[in-house]
């Protein structure tokens, strides 16, 4: 089953740190969370249809900056297969954790459009400190963030009993995320 890939993807979505102001606001129409896990050694694309953004983010004032990602962990996504699965215990256990998070703690530059965007990632009751790489472009009003990371599924406890294998279901994840943004001051 491509079940770990869809548990993979809710950290990921969960880790999409992206930039905002204020006034800044999430463009859902022009962003994606996507995770990739590996199953039987081929990889599994999955996407989180449904998650927010509160973003207060300003390149000149970085201490005070903060960013808040929020993952509808029953919108993700890989087939009609393992979308019947996810949502169950095993998996993401949507009744008893509906949301994936992520909450910034410091965010750091690292060029003129790059940025570490550290917080903690909490899926299924668990926690995890995560550093996200970001790289910001902008054009015109709209401000692009995007990044990947990695992650553990079984760290967060998705894929339990039989599923914990590794052998099946890759523990590894990689959280891809392109997040549009609106309002964000000029970089």
């Amino acid at each position: 089953m491509k079940l770990s890939f869809v548990s993979l993807a809710l950290v990921a979505a969960a880790l999409s740190p992206l930039v905002a102001q204020a006034q800044q606001a999430l463009v859902p129409a022009q962003s994606e969370v996507v995770f990739v896990s590996r199953q039987m050694g081929v990889p599994v694309e999955g996407k989180f249809k449904t998650f927010s953004a509160q973003v207060a983010f300003d390149p000149a004032k970085l201490a005070t900056s903060t960013i808040a990602f929020t993952v509808d962990t029953g919108s993700a996504d890989i087939s009609r297969e393992a979308n019947a699965e996810l949502p169950k215990a095993t998996w993401f256990n949507v009744a008893a954790f509906p949301k994936a998070t992520f909450q910034s703690s410091s965010i750091k530059r690292v060029n003129a459009s790059q940025f570490e965007v550290a917080g903690k990632l909490s899926i299924k009751g668990l926690s995890s400190d995560v550093v996200v790489p970001v790289t910001l472009a902008q054009s015109g009003a709209t401000t692009t963030a995007t990044g990947a990371f990695p992650i553990k599924r079984l760290a967060f406890r998705i894929g339990e009993r039989e599923w914990a294998d590794t052998s099946m279901v890759a523990d590894d994840v990689q959280v891809k995320f392109k997040i549009a943004l609106t309002g964000v001051p000029k970089l």
